[in-house]
């Protein structure tokens, strides 16, 4: 739980990050950042493996490049419920999943205790 809890702020910020630079994504308030967050974790554990695997084989043909299109359509997903997040296209939601991707990525390489990287 504190795992999910850990990612859902990390996408939060990436949302946030994503306000800023992507013209085209307003976000109305901070409660609506963590509101997103959340909403996105729940779409990316409950509706995500349906639409990848509905896509599958246009994903083998474009070899795994539309992944980053079922992103998009997560994130936009996020943008239907929520009142307080607008994202304008599909390009702009494809745009705004790869910063969250990445800020969740650098957050958890920074942050994340179960990592068991060697370092020297």
């Amino acid at each position: 739980m504190i795992r999910f809890i850990f990612r859902a702020l990390a996408a939060a910020l990436g949302f946030w990050i994503a306000a800023r630079i992507v013209p085209g994504v307003y976000v109305g308030s901070m409660g609506s950042l963590l509101a997103a967050g959340v909403l996105l974790g729940i779409v990316n554990a409950l509706i995500r493996p349906i639409i990848v695997i509905l896509t599958l084989p246009l994903t083998v043909v474009t070899l795994g490049l539309f992944l980053l299109v079922v992103n998009g359509i997560t994130v936009k997903i996020v943008d239907f419920f929520l009142t307080g997040i607008e994202i304008r296209g599909l390009w702009h939601a494809i745009l705004v999943s790869i910063i969250i991707s990445l800020t969740v990525w650098v957050v958890s390489w920074f942050v994340d205790p179960r990592d068991e990287r060697v370092r020297a």
